[in-house]
C-alpha cells in the first residue's frame, strides 16, 4: 500500500505541470454550436479555462454525441417519452397531465439550487412531484426511469449555459461543496481536485482525465453502456481511491453537485452527453 500510494504522490508530481485540453475541436450537435470551452468563472483560483468533457475524448467518441441519431443516450430519452405519457400512482396522473416539457427549458442549466431552505438536484423534483403530485413511489437516485427523465427534462436545456446560483441561500451549500472537493480521502489520499483540477489532460488507464464537469449529465459511457447519474459517477469515482462514497442523494453530493456545477459556468449544457 505504501508503494501505491509512493506511485501516485510521484504522477501527480510529474504530470502536475502539463496539465491541457485534448484537442481544440469545436463541438456542433445537429446544428447547433456548442460552449466547449470558455473563461473559469472568477471563484475558481486555479485554473484559468474550463473545458467540457467532450474535448478530452477520443474522435470516435466525441462524434456519437453530435448527431442525436447516433447518440446511444437517446434510446433511454425515448423510453422517458413513454414514460412521461404513462399515467402512475394513486391520483392517475402522468407527468403530461400537469406539464408540457418544454416547460423545463433552462431548468438543468441552473440546478441545484435552494428552495425552502434545502439544497435540491432534479432528481429531488421529479420525486417530489412523483409522491406530492401523483401519488406515486419515487425512484431510486440512479434507477433506468430516473437517469432516462433527467435525460429528457436535461435535453430541454441542451445549448444553454450552465449558471447555478452560488451566494445568498446556496453560499454554505456551495462552500461545504467545495470543502469535499479539495478534501483527500480514501486509502489513495487523494481529492476531486488532484484529478481534475492538476491532473487534466494527462492520460491515465488509456483515457485522458478531463476537468470533471458534469454540464453533459446524464452521460452514456461506453464503459458500461448505460445512462449515468451525476452522483452515481461521484460514487465511482470515490470508490476507485478506495474511499467509502456518500449515499447518492445525501447532503454531502447535493453540495458536491453544486460546487462542480458552478466550476462549469458558461458551458453549454450537453445533456445527454457521451463519455468513455
Amino acid at each position: 500500500m505504501q508503494a501505491r500510494l509512493w506511485v501516485t504522490s510521484a504522477a501527480i508530481a510529474i504530470f502536475g505541470s502539463v496539465a491541457s485540453a485534448q484537442d481544440a475541436s469545436n463541438l456542433m450537435i445537429d446544428g447547433v454550436p456548442m460552449v466547449t470551452e470558455i473563461a473559469a468563472p472568477s471563484h475558481m483560483e486555479n485554473v484559468d479555462t474550463i473545458y467540457s468533457g467532450w474535448r478530452f475524448r477520443a474522435p470516435e467518441t466525441q462524434a456519437l454525441e453530435m448527431d442525436d441519431f447516433d447518440n446511444p443516450a437517446f434510446v433511454f430519452v425515448e423510453q422517458a417519452e413513454e414514460i412521461w405519457a404513462t399515467e402512475d400512482g394513486s391520483q392517475g396522473k402522468a407527468c403530461a397531465s400537469c406539464h408540457s416539457i418544454e416547460d423545463f427549458a433552462g431548468l438543468r442549466a441552473t440546478l441545484p439550487r435552494v428552495e425552502d431552505g434545502k439544497l435540491v438536484t432534479l432528481e429531488d423534483l421529479i420525486n417530489k412531484s412523483r409522491v406530492e403530485h401523483m401519488g406515486a413511489e419515487p425512484w431510486k437516485w440512479s434507477s433506468g426511469s430516473m437517469t432516462a427523465m433527467t435525460a429528457l427534462i436535461g435535453l430541454q436545456s441542451r445549448g444553454m449555459p450552465m449558471n447555478v446560483a452560488i451566494d445568498g441561500d446556496a453560499a454554505a451549500h456551495w462552500e461545504a461543496g467545495k470543502e469535499l472537493y479539495y478534501q483527500r480521502v480514501g486509502q489513495l489520499d487523494m481529492a476531486c481536485s488532484n484529478c481534475h483540477e492538476d491532473n487534466y489532460g494527462v492520460m491515465i488507464r488509456a483515457d485522458h482525465l478531463s476537468q470533471g464537469q458534469i454540464n453533459g449529465f446524464p452521460t452514456y459511457r461506453l464503459k458500461n453502456a448505460k445512462l449515468n447519474s451525476i452522483h452515481g459517477r461521484f460514487k465511482g469515482c470515490m470508490s476507485n481511491i478506495r474511499a467509502t462514497p456518500y449515499a447518492e442523494g445525501s447532503e454531502e453530493f447535493k453540495a458536491l453537485e453544486l460546487y462542480i456545477a458552478s466550476r462549469g459556468q458558461g458551458l453549454s449544457v450537453e445533456t445527454p452527453s457521451v463519455r468513455n
